[in-house]
């Protein structure tokens, strides 16, 4: 195959195409014919583009809008649309320090200026030499061992000075990341209590051969007497939606695993894709089963790359022993494969049709709703969308029958779940508990004492007092897709509800005015009373704008984007009331303070230098 290229005027910072080495032009070319030309999989395309030559760079735009059929600006609105791909170069070695607050709780802001000292680089600012840049992301999945970063892409965690200290000198001695220790990249499953999911021992393939006896319309009876909810957070009866898919009117039909753990505090799913993959894979092929799909997605968050080559064993694996692929375990017409995409950076992305708009190499921008994926999802035809622990779930269902499944948790919330405690506790990890179990007995198993609250289903979800401690998780009370965070009574509870305003405002896809507005006020909000400059006229003013975002956001981020504020209000009102002054209004913007610079040039610091006398 040969490239042909539009040569264009480039920056004399860009890298031009024509002086890519023909080795490079060779492995742009394999990238592209391996996706086979397909616009649908501009993400992934562009997701490896990155990884080989470390940015988008202009001329290879061009090469890519000529080879794929498609304008340039919608490769570069892709592009510039997560935050994993760039249109610049970022330096040899990116550098991104988790942001999560329980990060920030183990000293990650101090780590991050200690290695800005050590490399004489400001945080977000490429190095003069072009060699690293140092930056922020919001969450990677490693809040039980944390602090972590990301460098190009691959996860480190249990950082420390000294860790920082060595990774900075890995960087400046130009050092391979394939020559850094083993030891800084491994990564653990932290898995504190077992139950029906994380204890089972079920062979591949065992619960797929007893389930072609039932059939299609037998899996998706059993699914709904099991009472098998999702575990996304918003429990939709899986039965019913994979029922709806099968009877949807399409040409195809898909099912697709939503793995874009994004969710501040989870880390659920970064464990069972690593442990229990098998598993994962089995309960998209029953769905398939059930729905008459031939084929299927698995949709990994990118900060989780390194899970990519040992997921696309299993599934090599799986099709050496025909779990997957043509006539699966003889049965004719029975063909399904899966096949995974690789996220970029897109908290979005979690929600189910900005994942699917995602899958086909757009912007992750959620979609209107109706039509559900269910009757039109990918490629507008019949979808369905799982998270990780549900597809778990339902193999387990299938397996030990509907009525001993149900008769595990709670009337309206069977089965178990899986529950990522992190924050202030001395055993964080991965706690399986049936339906039912109270927040005051997960705080006894994790060990934490002196417990302020604790945060439900992270930034999205709810924060509980002490007084609450005696609710239960399950759709009749507390519903949670499993994030579990800790926070004890050194905690500044009104610091905890600005991080999560700020990952918020900087997740928002930008789509609606109402969100992309919004955020942005709420946080400059906050940030004004961090700043002293607060009033109880902002805390009404943050009421009203809550108001404002639920009914007129285009997706749940909006409407949800208040919650972390209002939530740590009712419980923690002495938290902001502590910051307040006793103006009913102040502005944000000090403009006499702003003038500061200006008097120290002049050298004029008198009354007349001032825009009010110095109280």
């Amino acid at each position: 195959m040969f490239f042909y290229c539009t040569v264009y005027m480039l920056p004399d910072d860009a890298k031009c195409f024509d002086s890519i080495s023909a080795e490079d032009q060779g492995v742009l070319e394999q990238i592209v014919a391996r996706h086979g030309q397909d616009a649908s999989k501009l993400l992934q395309i562009l997701r490896e583009i990155q990884e080989r030559f470390g940015y988008v760079a202009p001329s290879v735009v061009s090469c890519l809008a000529e080879h794929l059929s498609i304008p340039r600006a919608r490769i570069e609105s892709v592009t510039s649309f997560y935050s994993f791909l760039h249109l610049k170069p970022h330096g040899d070695y990116r550098v991104l320090f988790s942001d999560n607050i329980t990060d920030r709780m183990l000293g990650s802001q101090a780590l991050m200026e200690r290695m800005c000292q050590q490399l004489w680089l400001q945080p977000g600012k490429v190095s003069e030499d072009g060699l690293v840049s140092i930056g922020t992301t919001s969450c990677t999945g490693m809040c039980d061992q944390g602090p972590a970063m990301l460098v190009n892409g691959r996860a480190i965690t249990h950082l420390t000075h000294q860790r920082v200290q060595e990774i900075g000198q890995l960087i400046r001695n130009r050092t391979p990341l394939s020559d850094w220790p083993s030891d800084f990249f491994r990564i653990e499953d932290n898995i504190q209590r077992s139950g029906l999911l994380l204890g089972n021992f079920l062979e591949p393939g065992e619960v797929l051969r007893a389930a072609l006896g039932l059939g299609s319309d037998g899996i998706v009876e059993q699914i709904k007497a099991s009472g098998l909810r999702g575990r996304g957070g918003a429990g939709f009866p899986s039965g019913m939606k994979w029922e709806g898919c099968r009877n949807a009117q399409g040409t195809e039909h898909y099912v697709v695993c939503n793995a874009d753990e994004g969710e501040p505090g989870t880390f659920k799913d970064r464990v069972l894709l690593n442990l229990q993959a098998d598993l994962v894979f089995e309960g998209m092929t029953l769905c398939a089963l059930a729905v008459g799909a031939r084929k299927g997605f698995l949709y990994l968050r990118g900060e989780y790359r390194y899970l990519l080559e040992p997921l696309q064993a299993v599934l090599q694996s799986r099709r050496d022993d025909n779990l997957l692929g043509a006539n699966i375990l003889g049965q004719s017409g029975f063909d399904f494969d899966i096949e995974i995409h690789l996220g970029a950076g897109a908290y979005i992305c979690g929600e189910e049709s900005a994942l699917i708009e995602s899958l086909e190499g757009k912007r992750g921008v959620p979609r209107n709703r109706p039509p559900f994926p269910v009757t039109h999802g990918y490629l507008q035809q019949p979808t369905s969308v799982d998270n990780v622990e549900t597809f778990c779930q339902a193999v387990l269902a299938l397996h030990m029958g509907a009525e001993k499944y149900r008769a595990i948790g709670t009337a309206k919330s069977s089965g178990t779940k899986l529950i990522s405690v992190s924050g202030d506790c001395p055993r964080p990890g991965i706690y399986e508990y049936p339906f039912g179990v109270s927040v005051r007995e997960v705080l006894q198993d994790c060990g934490a004492v002196n417990t302020r609250a604790v945060q439900i289903s992270g930034p999205a979800g709810v924060c509980l007092g002490e007084s609450e401690f005696g609710r239960k998780l399950g759709f009749e009370d507390l519903p949670t897709a499993g994030a579990f965070m800790v926070f004890d009574d050194s905690r500044d509870m009104f610091e905890v509800a600005r991080n999560f305003v700020h990952f918020f405002a900087h997740e928002s896809c930008g789509f609606c005015t109402p969100c992309r507005v919004g955020t942005s006020i709420l946080k400059q909000t906050m940030d004004k009373i961090a700043a002293g400059h607060g009033t109880r006229y902002d805390l009404t003013e943050i009421e009203n704008l809550d108001r404002v975002l639920q009914t007129t956001s285009h997706c749940g981020l909006g409407r949800s984007a208040c919650n972390p504020v209002l939530h740590t209000l009712k419980h923690f009102r002495p938290a902001y009331e502590n910051k307040l002054k006793s103006l009913d209004f102040e502005p944000a913007f000090d403009l006499d303070g702003a003038l500061a610079r200006a008097r120290q040039m002049t050298g004029r610091d008198d009354a007349g230098a001032h825009l009010k006398e110095n109280e």
